[in-house]
């Protein structure tokens, strides 16, 4: 329960501090109350101007609304009613960044006024914002529950719009697609297409997947078509186009995913690297400020070390190739320090390691970690974690399936997250969705598809500069 100072209780030099991580979501809610859309205070907007490159801060008011907060909250409290407040901004605060903001009273006033001295401060001690405030102060104990205040839920997918509009700026990458003879897997293959993601090439039962096109009343008559009787000889086939040069991505469509990575991991024939394949979900979460991938929650049941390694380098190509650069990777388990108990903690403990000393390349990579300090700042700070990593993971790496699939299902059914998905590892990206998925998670993982050929092809992920500088 939150209580209040009365007028009668406070005494000159009072002071309260509390402090404040700055969210993304937070930018975006003050947008959205205020009505200040300034590009200079959103995450990720699409701008031009020279100030872009220092990247999204915070409304100097919205830092302002913190002093509110703990006069309202704390000194004094519930009741308080403002009669002025003076201020002056110093410096920016940024996403991820802690604010602390102090207030303390200067002097008591007649008829219950009193003067506060206000201020804003990054944990560092740099100054944002300074000021004085004159409030009055409640008679009356007030308390109340602060749990009581209705939740708000932020739903934006804007990563995903994102990466979309970037890979409609590469051409088609050829896909064959293996059987696409049901209303979601041909709607995905056609929308992509449409939308300049994909050339495909469908490899099925030919009346199935015409009855399908039926159906949706999609038109198909531009579509290379290869009858195959059957989910066997239809995956063989796809993989078959890989090593013709025909295709530089594989796409599933109707058929369980064993009956197409059979055919990708098989010794003759297949799509088998040095590496070991492995699946990254990417994930537009609302209120991250990035895409979280998780891997691997899809192929690998059980992952030894040696597998881990492979799945973590995967994961990072991923990221990577879709603009972090470089990507905080957490090595999560069941807690964030190393027990000999738990294979996983030890297996995090190795994999830092192996990554600060070049064995795993291109990301910042720390574990264990719990999924709590992982991904929330507060929640690192609290445990006393100190790292790059903690509380700004990007990239999630699961002990096993089981635990990669209950992580990736809570966010898209709690946190109602968009989900895209892909297979690395193997010689061509494929492209793995659930036979479930919607017509949109399939858009999305032909235009993941699209950006990490392009990452492989030339070593960077594709930012639109290059088409730009070609086209003056």
């Amino acid at each position: 329960m939150a209580t209040n100072r009365t007028y009668d209780q406070i005494k000159v030099g009072d002071t309260a501090t509390r402090s404040r991580i700055c969210t993304a979501n937070d930018l975006f809610v003050f947008a959205h109350a205020s009505g200040n859309i300034n590009p200079l205070h959103l995450p990720n907007a699409q701008w031009q101007g020279e100030s872009k490159n220092e990247g999204a801060s915070a409304p100097f008011m919205w830092g302002a609304t913190l002093i509110s907060a703990v006069v309202g909250n704390v000194l004094p409290g519930p009741g308080t009613v403002y009669r002025d407040q003076t201020l002056k901004f110093h410096s920016k605060a940024k996403v991820d960044q802690v604010l602390d903001v102090t207030v303390t009273v200067k002097e008591k006033l007649p008829e219950n006024r009193v003067r506060l001295e206000t201020t804003v401060k990054l944990d560092d001690g740099t100054l944002v914002a300074e000021g004085e405030a004159l409030v009055i102060a409640p008679t009356d104990v007030i308390t109340y529950d602060p749990e009581k205040l209705p939740s708000l839920l932020m739903k934006r997918h804007q990563h995903f719009e994102r990466l979309v509009s970037l890979a409609k700026q590469l051409p088609a990458i050829p896909t064959s697609v293996v059987c696409p003879d049901d209303s979601n897997s041909l709607g995905g293959t056609v929308l992509a297409a449409e939308a300049g993601l994909i050339v495909p090439i469908l490899c099925g039962p030919a009346a199935r997947i015409h009855a399908a096109a039926e159906k949706i009343g999609a038109d198909i008559s531009s579509f290379e078509l290869i009858d195959c009787e059957d989910e066997n000889e239809s995956a063989a086939r796809a993989v078959a186009l890989v090593h013709e040069g025909r295709v530089r991505s594989v796409m599933k469509g109707h058929l369980h995913t064993d009956d197409l990575l059979r055919h990708v991991v098989k010794r003759e024939g297949g799509l088998r690297t040095k590496r070991r394949i492995s699946h990254a979900f990417v994930m537009d979460v609302p209120g991250r400020n990035t895409p979280v991938i998780i891997s691997d929650a899809a192929i690998n049941i059980a992952p030894d070390l040696v597998t881990k390694v492979d799945i973590t380098q995967n994961a990072i190509n991923v990221a990577r190739s879709i603009g972090m650069e470089p990507p905080k990777v957490g090595i999560l388990s069941a807690l964030e320090t190393v027990n000999p108990a738990i294979p996983s903690t030890i297996d995090a403990a190795v994999l830092s390691k192996m990554a600060d000393r070049g064995q795993i390349k291109g990301g910042i990579v720390d574990g264990p970690l719990a999924m709590d300090n992982a991904i929330d700042l507060e929640a690192a700070r609290t445990k006393g974690i100190e790292s790059h990593v903690a509380g700004r993971a990007e990239v999630l790496i699961v002990p096993n399936l089981e635990a990669g699939n209950m992580v990736a299902k809570e966010l898209t059914f709690v946190s109602h997250a968009e989900t895209a998905g892909l297979v690395v590892g193997a010689r061509v990206p494929v492209i793995l969705t659930s036979r479930a998925d919607s017509d949109r998670a399939r858009l999305v993982s032909c235009a993941l598809a699209s950006l990490f050929d392009y990452f492989k092809t030339n070593g960077v992920a594709f930012n639109g500069e290059e088409l730009k500088k070609a086209a003056e």
